[in-house]
Parts: structure tokens; C-alpha cells; sequence
């Protein structure tokens, strides 16, 4: 079968790889229709690593993925033959503590998908365990299903931080993943949200997504108090700003993660009694954003900005640097 092979920094083909086979006892066989480009995959394209994670091989790329059951496994209950599906990337030891305590994301056995040294998802077929595959209800796109892994990152930090109705929430960053979290805290019935970037083009596009106010950081800050912030830029100096800004006994969400240590005022966030909680990736949430997308709480569709075919797949990536302020997600199409 052909998928898109990372072979080195900068060096991406598609390649004829070996078709995965019948699926084992409990997994399904998937033919793969929709995968989404994430920040982690360009970043392996860009540098071959990410910290300590580093293709050491050849590597196939791509985690945010749909497609459309082929065969089942033995014992595989729930789905069949011809269901659409959304795929969680991360495949957990289940026996650990962790796993037995629902608190998986934490499992480490993980094997992640375009995480060295496991392949990812962008080739014609994958297999994958039926615990880690969700049917897609009538009327929601494949599309859609390949959303449903970031905006699974964005459910996940809004149950850490408990994002509440009537609450004003402060969102730093309006990539993907700060655009995710516009659509959770006004699916959750945040009163008020406030975005900041330093992009005027990501900015307006938070504002179509449901955010109330706009802050461009390089000539301004946010000038209300909140309840709830979210770290969605990775910037250094996000998160003491977001220290600064909380009202007191507030609570903060790391969800992007900076490429170094962060300084912050310890005495400020201790006075405050601020609770800052930590977010990697996700657990059980899959089948809440499938709830939220099927019911029309939001739109994630409308992040979608640029669609390439599986054929163009080197295109896409090239295209993906240096990411455009214009541009939302980029989906690859098998």
C-alpha cells in the first residue's frame, strides 16, 4: 500500500510500505479517508524530533485521522463493516495503574501514532484496536471525524479546568488548538471569551468562531479580569501573563507546550490561590467531542481552510511552512 514515509528532516515521500494485513482479535481494519496535518507532524518534517522523541527510520506521518471499517476482529463488538469511524491515535497499555484509573493519556506504554518509533496513520489502511475506534453518527462527515482528535486536546483542558457556565474565559493563542478551545468554553456556556495573538488574521477568526474580544499582544493586553485561562500559544511569557490577569482562586490550563522552562511569579500564583493544570493530549473525551460536532454545539468544520489530495500529500507539507496566518486546518485526502 502507499503512505507518506518521513525518511529524514525534510525528506518526505510516499512509498509502498507493507499493507497491514487481517485484523487480530479486537482491532478493525480501517481503509483511511481523511487525515488532518497537526503542529507535531510539521515539526518532525521541519527538525526529525520533537524533546526526546526523534525518527531514528523511516517514520509514517499523520494522527488526526477518519476512514471507513473494512474488516473486524474476532470478539469486536459496536462496529462493522462499512461504518465511518474517528480513530484515537494513542493506543495505552491498559493494565497499568493509570489505565485502570481512566488517566491513560499518563500511560507510559503509550504508543502514539507518528510518535517515534510508531508509524502514523497516513496510508492507505491502518489496524487498530476497536477500544480506540468511535462509529461516526449518521450526517457527520469524515471530515469531521478527523477533527475530532484536536478537538479532543481542547475538550480535555476544559474538563481539567472544569470550564463553567457564566464564566469569562481567557485563551492564549488562536492557532488550532486556541480555535478548539473558542468552540469548547462557548459549547460549555462561557459568558465571555477573550482571545489574544500577535496574528490579526488569526485573531478575526476567533471572533467568527464565538470569541467576544480580540488582543493583539504586541500593543496590548487583555484589561478585564477572567476566570479560566487557557495557554494554547506556547510562548513563554503567556502563561505569567495569564498568572497576572486571573482573578483570584482561578484556574489555568496548559495546553501548549513551550520550547523551554517558563519563569513565573510563584508568590502571585500562591496569594491567588490559582490552580494551573497541567493538559497532554487526552483521555475519554472522544466520544464527548463526537457529542458535540453530531448535536451542533459547534462548528468545527469551519476550521477547515485547505484540502489536499493523498497524491499532493508532499505539497501539503511544504505548503504547511512557515504556517500562514491564513491558514486553519490543512486535511490530507485519500
Amino acid at each position: 500500500m502507499k503512505a507518506l514515509v518521513l525518511n529524514k528532516p525534510l525528506d518526505l515521500e510516499i512509498s509502498d510500505v507493507p499493507d497491514p494485513g487481517a485484523p487480530p482479535a479486537g482491532f478493525v481494519r480501517v481503509k483511511v479517508d481523511t487525515v488532518g496535518i497537526c503542529g507535531s507532524d510539521v515539526h518532525y518534517y521541519e527538525h526529525g524530533r520533537i524533546g526526546d522523541f526523534v525518527v531514528e527510520k523511516p517514520m509514517i506521518l499523520g494522527h488526526e485521522t477518519a476512514g471507513v471499517i473494512e474488516a473486524t476482529g474476532e470478539g469486536v463488538d459496536g462496529l462493522t463493516v462499512g461504518d465511518h469511524v474517528a480513530m484515537e491515535p494513542g493506543v495505552s497499555c491498559g493494565d497499568c495503574g493509570y489505565c485502570e484509573s481512566g488517566r491513560y493519556n499518563l500511560c507510559a506504554d503509550m504508543a502514539f501514532w507518528a510518535t517515534p518509533p510508531y508509524d502514523g496513520s497516513l496510508a492507505e489502511y491502518v489496524v487498530h484496536p476497536a477500544r480506540f475506534t468511535y462509529k461516526l453518527p449518521i450526517g457527520m462527515s469524515l471530515e469531521e471525524g478527523a477533527l475530532i482528535e484536536p478537538l479532543s486536546v481542547a475538550v480535555h483542558a476544559a474538563n481539567r479546568v472544569d470550564v463553567l457556565a457564566g464564566e469569562t474565559v481567557a485563551i492564549n493563542g488562536a492557532g488550532t488548538i486556541g480555535a478548539v478551545c473558542v468552540l469548547v468554553a462557548k459549547a460549555r456556556g462561557a459568558a465571555r471569551i477573550i482571545v489574544t495573538d500577535v496574528s490579526p488574521e488569526r485573531l478575526e477568526r476567533a471572533i467568527v468562531l464565538g470569541a467576544d474580544v480580540a488582543v493583539d499582544v504586541r500593543s496590548d493586553s487583555i484589561s478585564e479580569p477572567f476566570d479560566v485561562g487557557m495557554e494554547a500559544s506556547g510562548h513563554p511569557e503567556s502563561l505569567p501573563r495569564l498568572i497576572h490577569g486571573i482573578r483570584a482562586g482561578g484556574r489555568i490550563a496548559i495546553v501548549g507546550m513551550a520550547n523551554q522552562n517558563i519563569n513565573f511569579d510563584s508568590v502571585t500564583a500562591g496569594v491567588k490561590e490559582i490552580d494551573i493544570h497541567g493538559v497532554f493530549r487526552y483521555a475519554n473525551t472522544y466520544p464527548m467531542a463526537i457529542d458535540l460536532v453530531a448535536s451542533a454545539q459547534l462548528d468545527i468544520a469551519s476550521l477547515v481552510t485547505h484540502r489536499f489530495a493523498f497524491e499532493d500529500a508532499v505539497k501539503a507539507f511544504e505548503y504547511a511552512i512557515p504556517p500562514l496566518p491564513a491558514t486553519g486546518k490543512i486535511l490530507i485526502k485519500l
